[in-house]
């Protein structure tokens, strides 16, 4: 049957990444055996300051697969490693240092499909190991309720193209 596991060919990751003591240039390329799909994206990391870093990523992806409605599993355009809507997406964001318990990110994404996501957090470290991270997100998905049955426009099961949301995670770490 299209789309099930017909040999032993495996996904496939692979990436590079070359650091310096201004940031990084990554890679990383992606095949995707069950649709046959290769995906990748490159990004660039810059330390500014002390306080402030900055990034940007783009990615791009085949869906001709991830787009067809008689694979057993239909993808709805997205896939394992091709997450984002259309072929291409693009991610910019940073984060701002306060202090050494205090730091401001900020992520916002844009896709082939004309998705727009934004996140907004603060994290602060309580003591060594131990972060509190408060988070808005807003998306905007304008073809959310397209009826088309190849596409996956409404990934975030939303009932509105505009949704905020947020969260209040605790984390430990050892």
């Amino acid at each position: 049957q299209i789309g099930t596991i017909d040999s032993y060919v495996p996904h496939v990751v692979g990436g590079v990444k070359w650091t310096q003591g201004w940031g990084a240039i990554t890679g990383v390329i992606a095949y995707d055996s069950n649709y046959e799909e290769v995906a990748g994206k490159v990004r660039l990391d810059v330390t500014v300051n002390d306080a402030l870093s900055l990034f940007i990523m783009g990615g791009y992806g085949t869906d001709d697969n991830l787009d067809d409605p008689t694979y057993a599993i239909p993808a709805g355009g997205r896939g394992m490693y091709k997450i984002w809507g259309g072929n291409w997406a693009v991610w910019g964001g940073g984060t701002y240092k306060f202090n050494e318990k205090t730091s401001f990110n900020v992520q916002a994404s844009y896709d082939d499909w004309s998705n727009l996501g934004i996140a907004a957090n603060v994290a602060y470290d309580i003591v060594p190991g131990f972060t509190i991270t408060a988070e808005v997100d807003y998306v905007h998905a304008p073809e959310f309720d397209n009826p088309d049955p190849t596409r996956n426009y409404n990934w975030t099961n939303a009932d509105d193209e505009d949704s905020i949301g947020g969260m209040l995670r605790f984390q430990r770490s050892f």
